[in-house]
């Protein structure tokens, strides 16, 4: 299902895993000494960090490299411009984040902005009975996509 619903036409119009504007930044950090795979990774804030090679205390990851005797990660990452980031963190804002309520806020003025739309036009007319069935298809559909 995920993939009917990612590609179409061999294209993703959903998801785009590219780099597109990314630059590459490197890091020499010290953190904690002997970390698990999963623990390093979540040190390094690296989704799916995966140790490719191990020769004697040093762990080979395709990012870098991590000395688990002295803790010593270097490693690099791509990231966005800093105004970019900014603006992709509010997109993907937690209930943990301290912008959460300002999210909340603009979905509830969203969803007020849709149902006055409503009152803009005579309920005896041709198009408000027509915004109503599509109104009631967009509701079914978004039920229908919940459940899945």
């Amino acid at each position: 299902m995920e993939k009917l619903i990612r590609t179409f036409g061999n294209r993703d119009y959903i998801y785009r895993d590219t780099d597109f504007l990314k630059k590459e930044k490197k890091y020499d950090k010290i953190i904690a000494k002997d970390l698990s795979e999963k623990e390093l990774g979540k040190e390094l804030k690296m989704k799916g960090l995966e140790v490719e090679k191990t020769e004697g205390t040093i762990l080979k990851f395709k990012q870098g490299t991590y000395d688990s005797a002295t803790g010593q990660a270097k490693y690099s990452k791509k990231e966005l411009p800093f105004l970019l980031d900014k603006m992709t963190k509010l997109h993907k804002a937690q209930s943990k984040d301290t912008l959460s309520p300002l999210n909340a806020f603009f979905g509830v003025a969203l969803f007020f902005f849709v149902i006055s739309s409503f009152w803009m036009f005579n309920p005896k007319t041709k198009i408000f009975k027509r915004g109503m069935i599509f109104t009631i298809a967009g509701l079914i559909v978004s039920i229908i996509l919940l459940l899945i």
